[in-house]
């Protein structure tokens, strides 16, 4: 964590610097810095949640909503990459995998999970709660 804050640190640069900015009340500032975060599709949950959170802080729903939409679709094809054609010495693990899901009826017939992994299952939550707020 940053000296003095709950924001924790990251790798990235320019996470840094819009957590540094948002720190100093520069919101706007913080909003540029996370939002071009991720315009680079990176697998990194953090600055999908703070934008959710300024958004929401900002009653801005549609932006909010926007950040939600675009958080699930990066992580499900982060989530789909990791289990399509496995290689020579992944193909054993996962078949064991899918007969493990299958096994403890985590999958539905067609061998799809019937959980969402995380951050999806929170932010499909938050989605809905957003969706209402708009009606």
């Amino acid at each position: 964590m940053a000296k003095g804050s709950d924001i924790p640190v990251t790798s990235l640069p320019i996470i840094q610097k819009a957590g540094e900015e948002e720190e100093k009340g520069k919101i706007e500032d913080a909003i540029k810095g996370y939002e071009t975060a991720i315009k680079e599709k990176k697998v990194d949950e953090y600055p999908f949640d703070r934008l959710m959170i300024i958004y929401r802080k900002l009653k801005k729903y549609k932006d909010e909503l926007r950040v939600i939409n675009k958080g699930i679709r990066v992580f499900e094809d982060f989530y789909k990459r990791q289990s399509a054609k496995p290689g020579a010495g992944k193909k054993k693990l996962a078949d064991l995998s899918n007969a493990f899901m299958k096994t403890a009826r985590l999958n539905d017939k067609k061998g799809r999970p019937l959980y969402q992994p995380e951050p999806i299952a929170r932010w499909l939550k938050r989605k809905a709660v957003v969706e209402k707020k708009l009606k």
